[in-house]
């Protein structure tokens, strides 16, 4: 017993030290970025900054939000996000309560063929092509059309809807209810977890998806957030990248207080927030719909 207690605290010593580093790797990039945006641009060019701002300013974002461009993508994120989290969620919803339906013909091969497409993928120039076929292209809709369902998601509310035990339906329809008004009195007021659980999955989704904005969109004015960011990370045009290539000195480096890195470093903080700010809210019906969204029939 004693040599099993041994091995135990020892795995239990590594495990948290895993845990640890784990938290720390993401942790410690974080504060960094934090301490850049609001060090001053021309300063952080110096290096040297770590966790804490040495020459703090709110010009990064002060700039950022002076930016057209900028202001337009978070309102195109913002759209998207509310709408197809919201549109989404509902359609999901009926489809899984269809789903679980005991009387639905076909009830398992329906939900084997929705299944079976989680295997496997057309590609990008086939999606491509339908997407195109639609119209959607370079339209608003092409962010939230396309992701209306996820089978991952519908099957995890199915799920979810099977454990609402039969005799509350049943009671319901007894007293008048038909189904749609079961649907919405009953079924989804009941099932607050698992909804707040696939409003998260949707929201951050969208929030964070800048693959759509790139590939599929022309406009410059319908990209979103995300892809904004991904364009400003990737691009060498930026002031910072001229100021390494022509090896500026000291002196007018301290002449200069924005730079294309902090303005980089402001708008991740900004995006990043959002998602940071919603989850303490959820978190309790979070961990209790995603247990409970096992997949079983």
């Amino acid at each position: 017993m004693k040599y099993n207690d041994k091995v135990h605290k020892i795995i239990m010593i590594i495990t948290w030290l895993c845990i640890i580093g784990l938290c720390l790797s993401i942790i410690l990039p974080f504060l960094n970025i934090i301490a850049l945006s609001f060090n001053d641009g021309g300063d952080a060019q110096k290096g040297g900054i770590y966790f804490v701002p040495r020459d703090f300013t709110l010009d990064n974002y002060i700039e950022v939000f002076k930016q057209s461009t900028i202001l337009n993508a978070l309102g195109i994120s913002l759209f998207r996000t509310i709408v197809g989290t919201v549109i989404s969620v509902f359609l999901t919803a009926m489809a899984a309560y269809a789903l679980k339906s005991k009387t639905l013909p076909y009830r398992k091969t329906i939900t084997f063929f929705i299944f079976f497409t989680m295997l496997f993928s057309g590609g990008v120039i086939p999606y491509y092509l339908v997407l195109n076929d639609l119209n959607l292209t370079n339209t608003i809709w092409v962010y939230i059309i396309p992701s209306l369902y996820s089978v991952w998601n519908l099957l995890i509310m199915r799920t979810f809807f099977l454990t609402i035990p039969e005799n509350i339906e049943e009671a319901a329809i007894i007293d008048g209810c038909n189904e749609f008004q079961l649907f919405t009195r009953i079924i989804i007021p009941m099932s607050r977890p698992v909804i707040a659980t696939i409003a998260l999955f949707n929201a951050v989704s969208h929030w964070n998806d800048w693959f759509t904005g790139s590939f599929f969109v022309r406009d410059s004015e319908l990209r979103p957030l995300a892809t904004l960011l991904q364009e400003m990370l990737t691009t060498q045009k930026a002031l910072s990248d001229a100021l390494k290539q022509n090896s500026v000195s000291y002196e007018m480096l301290e002449r200069v207080t924005i730079t294309g890195d902090s303005l980089k470093m402001a708008t991740i903080i900004i995006v990043v927030i959002p998602v940071l700010f919603i989850y303490p809210f959820i978190q309790k019906h979070f961990n209790k719909g995603v247990n409970i969204g096992s997949m079983k029939d």
